[in-house]
């Protein structure tokens, strides 16, 4: 299948979750053979203005993301050129969907618009965000919450699937267990992280014997760090920053808990790795954030509301055996995630009349 990925800003230029999603589509497709195209600024210094890395191949559809304007104009007629089964969109800027509409048109074939939910809610204008969710013949986001989100942007439900981020169960099983200690937390450490509730939870469990590993950095990490301090559990509670994929799954491999208490999340990345690494989820339950999904109805999954309902699900998951790896999470598995847009994209063609 020739698939069109759409996006004027790559994950080249800028890290983000939506961004990094997108890339996961593009390598993850082309790496199982398939004709991945990604419409773009031009990000690499050669002069020709087609570049392919990994299988996929970049089309420099204007020089610079400050040209936005020259790459709506330009998007529908390269898109021609390629000629695509499908087309899929990235939702920020939201100008680029509409303009991918009408290039998925001249193509006949459908449109899929990725909507992360985090950066997509304040792109553009309200008319634009609209557009970019009520254009395309598919919505795909990475939780029910972020469904929800959308339906509130304008997004006619039905057409709205739940695809989540994906995790790479053959790597986890490839990495050896690190130093986790009993309870481990991974989040960027801002104004959204609320780890003090976990280190409140933790302050009340003085007596018992534990140790927690925080990965992140952050404007606030100092703050905790401080809070950890005033707590007197600062000699249990290590601060290890930033680590790669390998150092944070080995970290989930040895650990026993993840617990998850940032008050807003479209999807809860490092919590699904952890569980399917193993760990027992603790989750403390915020309407902006997706992460109770992934406890609801498990039982290695603890949904709280309160610093002492956290403190008890940590004694209370100290009586569920220990896990190498989950087997329960095998649908977030990268292969079966790209296998879920596979499944869309031959649905909506069948859909069309194009099978």
């Amino acid at each position: 299948m020739r698939i069109a990925v759409v996006t004027l800003e790559t994950w080249h230029r800028r890290e983000s979750p939506a961004l990094r999603r997108l890339q996961f589509v593009a390598e993850g497709l082309a790496e199982r053979g398939h004709d991945v195209h990604v419409l773009c600024e031009k990000w690499w210094s050669e002069p020709e203005h087609r570049h392919e890395v990994g299988g996929v191949t970049y089309h420099g559809t204007v020089v610079g993301t400050e040209a936005g304007t020259s790459f709506l104009v330009r998007l529908p007629f390269v898109l021609r050129r390629v000629d695509p089964d499908v087309v899929h969109a990235g939702a920020v800027p939201p100008s680029q969907v509409a303009a991918a509409s009408v290039g998925a048109s001249l193509s006949r074939c459908p449109l899929v618009a990725e909507w992360y939910g985090e950066d997509e809610l304040t792109a553009g204008s309200e008319r634009t965000r609209r557009w970019a969710l009520t254009r395309p013949d598919a919505v795909v986001t990475p939780s029910r919450t972020v469904k929800t989100w959308a339906r509130g942007a304008g997004a006619d439900g039905d057409d709205v699937a739940v695809i989540p981020d994906a995790v790479d169960f053959d790597r986890i099983r490839a990495t050896p267990p690190g130093d986790g200690g009993s309870v481990v937390y991974a989040r960027r450490l801002d104004e959204g992280a609320n780890l003090e509730s976990l280190l409140l939870a933790l302050a009340e469990l003085r007596d018992r014997d534990w140790t927690a590993t925080v990965i992140g950095d952050g404007p606030e990490r100092a703050a905790y760090e401080q809070q950890a301090r005033n707590l007197r559990i600062d000699g249990r509670v290590n601060f290890v920053g930033e680590c790669d994929r390998d150092e944070r799954i080995a970290v989930y491999r040895d650990a026993h808990v993840f617990a998850q208490t940032a008050t807003r999340c479209a999807f809860p990345t490092e919590l699904a790795w952890a569980l399917a690494a193993g760990c027992v989820g603790i989750v403390e339950y915020h309407a902006d954030s997706s992460a109770h999904e992934l406890v609801e109805n498990r039982e290695r999954g603890f949904r709280t509301t309160s610093e002492q309902e956290l403190a008890d699900a940590i004694v209370d998951a100290g009586d569920l055996a220990r896990l190498d790896v989950d087997e329960s999470f095998a649908d977030f598995d990268r292969r079966q995630v790209l296998e879920s847009y596979l499944d869309r994209y031959r649905a909506l063609r069948e859909e069309a009349g194009l099978f």
